[in-house]
């Protein structure tokens, strides 16, 4: 008798106490409808204060086959959903957030498009029922992104979606420190294809981004995937240098025409300071975030610390 695949249901979580027995009793209600595939979660936690850890045990051990991965410390939402994917054991992964704004009734449809002989399958949203504004600023990044990739990005796509395993294997051979998953997702290749959804608003709960982790996200997608900024500031500076040199010209000959009652003032010349200061700022920011990507590779930090793992086995992970 064959035996049967394993779809793994990965996800990460941080103070999602209200929604994991919610994400738990859909995932298994339409993994029901699949009986000709076995399952399991690899669910990791970064560091939950809000009682999560305590659903995420008594699931666990009611299912075998749920298995958590409690992280020492918050490492955030790039390194900890990365580490509990590479932690996968199944044919399948199907990666999706445990706050349910992606629909974990998907899945029905990328099993659809697996059998079609698709290897990766993306959930991306054209629609949102977010914010307007957020959703509008979310797809411009997009767009920049696309626009700028050194490698051809997916339009409005999170990292939602279903994969074979040959693409897990192979996104595991990328020793990123800090990974930018769905720009990897791009780059490994594969027979892939796109399944819109419309995104849900949060089902319980506060989303736990801010400016300051959209900021990462989007520099972190923008440093792994395009040289574009840096040479950006090459153009600018050539640029700069042509404007300057003619306005410079353009004053003299004016000077020469009205040699006895044109001054020049100070205005010009406090407005340009303070242009190309800010101009400089702009770059040397730049700079530093290349750098800083730079240092992070060099210093080959594991993606997490883990404190506890519920329903591995003892050899899981090395």
């Amino acid at each position: 008798m064959q035996k049967k695949k394993t779809i793994s249901i990965v996800s990460g979580c941080w103070n999602e106490v209200e929604n994991i027995p919610l994400f738990y009793e859909r995932c298994t209600a339409e993994l029901a409808k699949h009986p000709e595939y076995d399952y399991e979660f690899v669910i990791a936690d970064n560091l939950s204060t809000d009682g999560t850890r305590e659903v995420l045990k008594d699931i666990a051990a009611k299912d075998r086959r749920f298995r958590v991965i409690f992280n020492s410390a918050n490492f955030g939402h790039i390194r900890s959903p990365y580490n509990a994917l590479m932690q996968s054991r199944g044919d399948l992964v199907f990666y999706i957030c445990s706050d349910l704004q992606e629909p974990p009734e998907m899945l029905s449809e990328f099993l659809k498009k697996y059998d079609g002989g698709y290897q990766i399958i993306c959930g991306v949203k054209p629609k949102s029922k977010e914010s307007f504004l957020m959703f509008q600023i979310r797809k411009l990044y997009y767009n920049l992104l696309a626009g700028c990739s050194d490698v051809a990005q997916i339009r409005n796509f999170t990292g939602f979606g279903l994969y074979d395993r040959k693409a897990i294997d192979a996104l595991k051979k990328y020793r990123d420190p800090y990974p930018y998953f769905r720009g990897l997702v791009s780059e490994i290749g594969f027979k892939r294809c796109e399944v819109p959804f419309l995104q849900e608003k949060r089902q319980f709960g506060r989303t736990k981004n801010n400016f300051f982790t959209l900021y990462d996200m989007a520099m972190t997608g923008f440093v792994n995937h395009t040289k574009l900024p840096l040479r950006l500031a090459v153009f600018c500076g050539f640029f700069i240098a042509l404007m300057s040199l003619l306005v410079a010209l353009g004053y003299f000959v004016y000077k020469c025409c009205n040699w006895d009652n044109f001054q020049v003032g100070m205005a010009p010349l406090v407005i340009g300071l303070f242009f190309f200061s800010a101009v400089q700022l702009i770059f040397i920011g730049i700079l530093g975030e290349y750098i800083g990507a730079i240092y992070t590779q060099v210093k080959n930090k594991p993606l997490v610390i883990e404190e506890e793992r519920i329903n591995f086995d003892e050899n899981d992970g090395e």
